[in-house]
Formats: C-alpha cells, sequence, structure tokens
C-alpha cells in the first residue's frame, strides 16, 4: 500500500493495492507495521466504528482532548464520503486548515488522523457506510465540536448537496468560539504525545 503524508501534519492518505480476480478482488485494509514506518510508533486499536449515513450527512467536526485524544484511521466499505481533516491545534503551522480526501470503494483510501485533529465525514450517497479504527475509546467527557458549517472552517461541501447535520454538531461552537472557550489542543501537546507514543 501506498502511504501519503497530507499538507497537515499527523494526516495521511493510504491507499491499499488492489488484486482483482474473477472471484472478485482481494487487498490489504490495514498494515500497522507500514503505517508504524511513517509514525514513530504503531498505532494501537482499541475500538472500531461502524456509521452508515444517508446523501448530505455530515458528521463532525469532531476532536478530543489531549492527552489521550484519539488517532482514527477511517475508509469505505460502501457508498462514498468526503473525508475531512481539520487542524484544530492551536500553534500548529496549518491552524484552521483543512484537507479532504474522497473515501470511496473504488479507489479503496483511507485516511489516517493523529491524536488532536479534527475530524469530518459527509456522506455522498445513500446508505454510505465508514469504518473506523480508533486507539482509544469513546470518551464523552473529553469529546468536542466545531460546527461544520463554520464560515471561518470554510469546509468545501458540493454544491449540490444539502448538509444534514445532527443538533449537537449544529450546536458546536464555531472555531473562534471554541478557542475562545478553551477547548481546542495546543499543537506543543499534540507533538509531546507523539513523542511518548514513540518512546513507549
Amino acid at each position: 500500500m501506498d502511504i501519503t503524508p497530507l499538507p497537515i501534519a499527523g494526516a495521511f492518505r493510504i491507499t491499499p493495492r488492489q488484486f482483482p480476480d474473477d472471484r472478485g478482488l482481494f487487498m490489504e485494509g490495514f498494515r500497522g507495521d507500514k503505517l508504524a514506518e511513517h509514525l514513530g510508533h504503531e498505532m494501537r486499536i482499541v475500538q472500531t466504528n461502524i456509521s452508515v449515513s444517508s446523501r448530505g450527512a455530515v458528521r463532525g467536526i469532531h476532536f478530543a482532548d489531549v492527552p489521550p485524544s484519539q488517532a482514527k484511521y477511517v475508509t469505505a466499505v460502501s457508498g462514498s464520503f468526503l473525508d475531512f481533516v481539520v487542524d484544530v491545534r492551536v500553534g500548529s503551522p496549518t491552524f484552521g486548515q483543512w484537507e479532504n480526501v474522497r473515501l470511496d470503494t473504488d479507489s479503496r483510501d483511507a485516511v489516517y488522523l493523529s491524536e488532536g485533529l479534527g475530524h469530518c465525514l459527509v456522506a455522498l450517497e445513500d446508505n454510505s457506510t465508514a469504518v473506523y479504527l480508533c486507539s482509544q475509546p469513546y470518551n464523552p467527557t473529553g469529546e468536542h465540536g466545531i460546527n461544520p458549517l463554520d464560515p471561518r472552517v470554510g469546509l468545501d461541501l458540493p454544491a449540490d448537496l444539502e448538509p444534514v447535520v445532527s443538533a449537537k454538531d449544529a450546536a458546536a461552537p464555531s472555531l473562534e468560539e471554541a478557542a475562545a472557550q478553551g477547548l481546542l489542543p495546543n499543537y506543543d501537546d499534540c507533538l509531546a504525545l507523539a513523542e511518548s507514543l514513540r518512546r513507549a
């Protein structure tokens, strides 16, 4: 598989090699050893999540307190998504910026985002299903969100798509409000956490 860094530090696009034959195809969906070559440590997987979404469903922007936060490895097993990685780390050179990767069953790409980064998944088709590998279990007291329609962030959603946002995400603060409330991760804390994982 090919693992390519995204312009936001700590985020990667993973493109698997697919081996089709008359039975279908085979591929490696996750290689912890290959990912570790880029991270400097192996991703510890303690929880998997599955989301099934209708067209226009917007999940995020979500992030977690650092430490321990939650690294994610996300791929589509049906349908298609735009996967947005949002840099919400105060002090980061790319703070407030985002990158997106299309996840579908053609390329079968995946996205890895390290602890401290924000994540938003937008379904492009009905019955789109995503699988998340997570480095930490869900912790409701340490989870936070930013309104995915915040114009300061400016996620580039398809013009023909009507976003469907949960009440919780719609009520989430803007990036500026979250910063003022002290909710956002600090970039130096994220770097220190990454270093501690490399030493472990």
